[in-house]
C-alpha cells in the first residue's frame, strides 16, 4: 500500500492509495460518494486486491486530504469532481499501468462518474453503488423527503454563504465540502431528472454514449438509491450492458446496508463478493 499525490491539471492534487499487485491483471479505481474520505472504502480495497486487483483509492479536491489552503477558496464544484478529477486519476492509472485492464467501482456520486466522465471510455467494466437520481420527489419517507429538502434548499445555503463552505462535520454528515458542491447539488436535486435537466451540462449524452459492461447494485433500505431513483438515473443510458441487482438486507443477514453499509467490513463474505465475481468474470477469456 503507497501513498501518492496525482496531480490534476486543473489546479490541486488528488491525495490516493495504491495496492500494487505484481500479478495482477486488472486495475479497480474506486471513485468516492460525497463528502467520503478514502480512509472509508480500505476494507474493500484491501479485499479487492487479497482477489487479485491492484486497487486505487483517492479523495475529490475539497475533501480529506485533497484540500490545500481554505476550503472557504475552493471553488470545485460537482461535475469538476466528475470531469477534471476523475479524468486525471483514469490518466494517472492509464500511464502508471498500461498493461493492466481498466475497471470502476462508483459509490453514489461516483456511480455518477462512471455514467458521465469522459474517462469512463478507457474502462473495461464498471460497476456503480447505491447511485441515483438524487432528485428530492423520488424519496418516498416523508420525514426522510422533508430533512433532506430542509438540508440542501435552507441549511446548506445559508451555512455556505456564513462560512464559506458547507461545515457537513459539525452536522455528523461527513467531510465538509465546498461551497460550490452543495450549491450545484441543490440545483440539480431540485430538476426533475436530476443533473440531465441542467442546461449547462450534456449529461444525458455522455451517459447514453456509455458501452461498457455495467453492474448496478441498490438496496431495499436505502431510502436516497430506491428503485424509483435508479431508474431515473439509468434510463438514458441505452448502450450500455447493464446488470441491475436490488438487494434485499434480510437475505444478507438483515442488518441495515443503506446508502453507506455495503463498504462495511461485516458484509466481507456476504455481499463483498457480489461485486469482486463479477469483476473477475469481466476478464476477457
Amino acid at each position: 500500500m503507497n501513498a501518492v499525490m496525482i496531480p490534476v491539471k486543473e489546479g490541486g492534487v488528488l491525495a490516493s492509495t495504491v495496492w500494487e499487485r505484481s500479478d495482477a491483471k486488472a486495475l479497480v479505481i474506486l471513485h468516492p460518494a460525497t463528502g467520503v474520505s478514502r480512509d472509508f472504502y480500505k476494507g474493500f480495497a484491501e479485499y479487492l486486491y487479497e482477489m487479485g486487483f491492484t486497487v486505487l483509492t483517492y479523495d475529490y479536491r475539497g475533501t480529506g486530504h485533497s484540500t490545500s489552503g481554505a476550503l472557504r477558496n475552493c471553488n470545485i464544484s460537482m461535475s469538476d469532481w466528475i470531469e477534471q478529477d476523475v479524468g486525471c486519476v483514469t490518466a494517472w492509472a492509464k500511464l502508471r499501468f498500461p498493461h493492466l485492464l481498466m475497471m470502476a467501482v462508483g459509490h453514489s456520486v461516483g456511480g455518477h462518474a462512471i455514467l458521465l466522465s469522459t474517462a469512463t471510455h478507457s474502462l473495461h467494466a464498471g460497476v456503480i453503488v447505491a447511485s441515483h437520481a438524487g432528485v428530492t420527489s423520488t424519496i418516498k419517507q416523508t420525514g426522510e423527503k422533508l430533512r433532506v429538502w430542509f438540508l440542501l434548499r435552507v441549511l446548506a445555503p445559508v451555512l455556505c454563504r456564513i462560512f464559506g463552505y458547507m461545515p457537513a462535520r459539525r452536522l455528523g454528515l461527513g467531510e465538509d465540502l465546498p461551497a460550490p458542491v452543495m450549491d450545484q447539488w441543490r440545483r440539480w436535486s431540485a430538476m426533475p431528472n436530476y443533473f440531465y435537466d441542467d442546461p449547462n451540462w450534456d449529461a444525458r449524452r455522455r451517459a447514453g454514449e456509455i458501452t461498457l459492461p455495467l453492474l448496478v447494485l441498490g438496496f431495499d433500505d436505502d431510502p436516497w438509491a430506491n428503485p424509483e431513483a435508479i431508474t431515473r438515473l439509468m434510463e438514458p443510458v441505452k448502450n450500455a450492458k447493464v446488470e441491475r441487482r436490488e438487494i434485499r438486507r434480510m437475505d444478507f443477514g438483515n442488518h441495515a446496508i443503506g446508502h453507506m453499509g455495503f463498504f462495511r467490513s461485516r458484509y466481507r463474505e456476504t455481499l463483498w463478493p457480489e461485486v469482486g465475481n463479477w469483476l473477475l468474470r469481466q476478464y476477457p477469456d
